[in-house]
């Protein structure tokens, strides 16, 4: 048996009087954030100020501390003052916004002090209305109704009906295989959801029947192509809703909408209008989402072990020819799926290194190409003359990378990295000597062994 944190998240359908309170929770969460934040950086300003002024650094204004038990004291002593109204919602949705606020500060000032690898963070900024209203609850009474499978219970809020059963989690809680952590409230698209973390334990996966190694390279043209010679089609979600999604734009701005300068409520067709925008968008997520849970779900049983690519994702996307065309690919949300699922199902997943040549190497005698064009969507060989589909080839290529770990296991010439299965990664860079350039080395998920426990990414 082996623990994992999944993530179980139900559409909900509160009455009015439920979307006000569930409106109110989010709300005084993004207060006491901004709060927090303010007094950070008041003191953050004064400290600053008097350096400036010479001021010795032992004289100077004590540092307020970013910690959440530092920040919760704080705010329990100042609320009765700057939150009269602070008991019309639960606690944990105040300590919900003081817990943010300190995860945002600390991987700010890791960032800063290179702990943090990545991107350099920048400083937390307030929160706005406009922003995605949520609020997470960590005690009280929360959970799933005993009466039927239909409702949730909330703190401060109650009983709320779901649109969808309940009826997997609650088998679950009935075996006594599951436990509930926190619940989190959240506005997205329109409608409010819930999402309860929960640690469910799991069996040992049997191996595959079938198995083998499968080679995948994502693209825009096609989904994804297998080193099997199988061609996933992309569905092309967003672009099959384009010519309707520009008609509502269009009538969205021929509609009286809101102004904050004059104070402008927004008509009632506007309104309207806007809804059915949002509800396109809805639809238009929930079916890429499910496509790829499809094509992740069949890869793990078929499978067992699955090679991809470490794409950087966000550079592609600064291409403005072609950034609507990638990100209504998903490339990001498949690798994510991949990721935790082989680790349940106890499937390998290697993950090759950015800088991989997979697209300039000839899968038959491994010579590699200086340059290739985007535009060159058929690879001919210099050497041996090999022709082959592009995608076809780097799948091919990816798929041997799995043979060239295993047969130099103590050197190989692209690098590997193998991740333990409690979530004690080793890292562990090498120097190539086939002449291409490397980055971060490629990245082996092995499969579970002994309990398996770890923590493991949350699934919606």
């Amino acid at each position: 048996m082996s623990t994992v944190v999944q993530a179980y998240r139900f559409a909900l359908d509160p009455t009015t009087v439920q979307r006000h309170a569930l409106a109110s929770h989010c709300g005084a969460a993004r207060f006491a954030f901004n709060w927090g934040l303010a007094q950070v950086t008041i003191n953050l300003g004064q400290r600053q100020a008097e350096r400036s002024y010479g001021i010795a650094e032992d004289r100077l204004t004590p540092p307020l501390s970013w910690s959440l038990y530092s920040l919760r004291k704080s705010w329990n002593a100042a609320k009765h003052e700057v939150a009269p109204w602070w008991s019309e919602n639960s606690k944990e949705a105040y300590a919900s916004g003081l817990a943010n606020l300190a995860d945002a500060l600390s991987n700010w000032g890791a960032s800063r002090t290179g702990k943090r690898r990545g991107r350099r963070m920048g400083f937390p900024k307030p929160k706005s209305k406009r922003g995605r209203w949520s609020c997470r609850f960590t005690t009280g009474a929360f959970g799933l109704s005993n009466s039927d499978r239909r409702h949730v219970q909330l703190p401060r809020i109650g009983m709320v009906r779901t649109h969808e059963s309940t009826r997997k989690l609650a088998r679950h809680l009935q075996r006594g295989t599951a436990r509930i952590r926190s619940a989190t409230v959240s506005y997205q698209r329109g409608r409010w959801h819930v999402s309860f973390s929960v640690e469910i334990s799991k069996r040992e996966a049997a191996s595959a029947t079938r198995g083998g190694t499968v080679g995948v390279d994502l693209g825009v043209q096609c989904l994804a192509v297998l080193s099997t010679g199988e061609t996933i089609a992309n569905p092309k979600h967003l672009q099959r809703a384009q010519r309707t999604l520009r008609r509502l734009q269009r009538q969205v701005s021929r509609r009286v909408g809101p102004d904050k300068r004059t104070q402008r409520a927004p008509s009632n067709r506007w309104s309207t209008t806007r809804d059915r925008v949002t509800r396109l968008h809805t639809k238009v997520a929930n079916e890429r989402r499910d496509g790829l849970h499809q094509l992740s779900t069949r890869l793990v049983r078929e499978f067992d072990t699955i090679v991809i690519e470490d794409l950087n994702v966000a550079g592609m996307l600064r291409n403005r020819l072609l950034a609507r065309y990638i990100a209504d690919v998903g490339m990001g949300e498949l690798r994510r799926q991949l990721d935790y699922k082989t680790s349940w199902h106890g499937r390998g997943l290697v993950v090759a290194d950015r800088f991989y040549p997979s697209s300039k190497t000839c899968h038959d005698c491994g010579a590699a190409k200086a340059k290739l064009c985007l535009s060159e969507r058929t690879f001919t060989c210099d050497h041996c003359g090999q022709t082959a589909d592009r995608d076809h080839n780097a799948a091919r290529n990816l798929a041997a990378l799995v043979s060239e770990i295993a047969s130099s296991a103590s050197s190989p010439s692209c690098g590997a990295t193998k991740n333990e299965p409690a979530g004690n990664p080793r890292k562990t860079t090498t120097s190539g000597g086939n002449g291409y350039r490397h980055g971060k080395t490629p990245r082996v998920n092995a499969a579970p062994q002994g309990d398996g426990s770890g923590t493991l990414p949350h699934v919606s």
